[in-house]
This record gives C-alpha cells, sequence and structure tokens, in this order.
C-alpha cells in the first residue's frame, strides 16, 4: 500500500509542477509560433503586390464590399501588429480575434475550395492556426505576458 501511495504522491507532485510551469510557458509557445508565421505572412504582403482584386468576389460578405486595397491594408496591418501583441502577450484576446477573423476570411476565400492538403493550398494550415488560437482566446495569454502582469498589478490597487 505505501508503494501506491508514494507513486500517487510522486505522480501529483510532478504533474502539479508541470501544470505550474505550463502556466508560464504553454500559451507562450502558442503565441510565438502563430506571432511568426502572421508576422511572415504580413512582411509578405507589406512588401508585395496587392493581389486581392483576384479573389474579391470570393471574401465573405462584409468584406467582399470593402475596396480591395482596404482591405489589403487592414490584412497587412493586423498581420504585423496582432503577431507583436501576442509576443508581448499584450491585448492577447483582442489580437486573436482579428487573426481570428483574417484566417477564417482566407480559409474562405483562398483555402477551402482547394481540400485538406497543404502541398494543394487547402485549409489545413488554417484550420491549425485556429485550434491554436482556442486556448489564447478562452484562457488568455499565461503567466508570461504583460497582460497577465497588468492584471496583477491593477488588482493589487
Amino acid at each position: 500500500m505505501n508503494l501506491i501511495a508514494n507513486l500517487t504522491g510522486l505522480t501529483q507532485t510532478t504533474f502539479g509542477g508541470l501544470s505550474k510551469i505550463g502556466e508560464w510557458i504553454a500559451p507562450l509557445g502558442l503565441r510565438l509560433l502563430l506571432a511568426y508565421e502572421f508576422w511572415q505572412a504580413g512582411v509578405e504582403k507589406f512588401n508585395g503586390e496587392n493581389w486581392f482584386a483576384d479573389i474579391q468576389e470570393q471574401f465573405p460578405f462584409p468584406f467582399n464590399v470593402v475596396p480591395v486595397e482596404i482591405s489589403w491594408q487592414i490584412s497587412t496591418w493586423t498581420e504585423l501588429i496582432g503577431p507583436v501583441m501576442l509576443v508581448l502577450g499584450l491585448g492577447t484576446r483582442f489580437a486573436s480575434v482579428s487573426l481570428i477573423i483574417l484566417t477564417i476570411v482566407a480559409w474562405v476565400s483562398v483555402h477551402a475550395g482547394n481540400g485538406y492538403n497543404v502541398s494543394d493550398n487547402g485549409f489545413k494550415l488554417p484550420l491549425i492556426y485556429l485550434v491554436m488560437f482556442v486556448p489564447l482566446l478562452l484562457s488568455g495569454p499565461g503567466k508570461l505576458s504583460l497582460d497577465h502582469w497588468i492584471a496583477n498589478r491593477l488588482s493589487h490597487r
């Protein structure tokens, strides 16, 4: 009986420690990976030509009635500012919602008709990004973030 109690205690201690570390590291990993992916797309748009005119009719409403130059600018700056916010953990839920909307529009207008596979420009990556945003949206940026630091400072006033 002592062996089982010892193993149970060791397991609880180990997983409890992992949970505490996870509150700091797991959301940071999601934030950094998503930030990198969207930053790359934003830089590509910033340095590239506007190709939205070729696909504007595929944008879902209301995005299909916005002039393509405005859509391009909104998309570009969302993909540049959102990742900075994710890295800092500042306004993480707002950045996540903004990038979720951008991802859904991209899925519908660019990826939906191409199947699942990444090699066919399918919807696999947008789906992965959306799933990765869920914990950030529902649980927040984690303890290693400016959002967490600000919330702690405000709660101690």
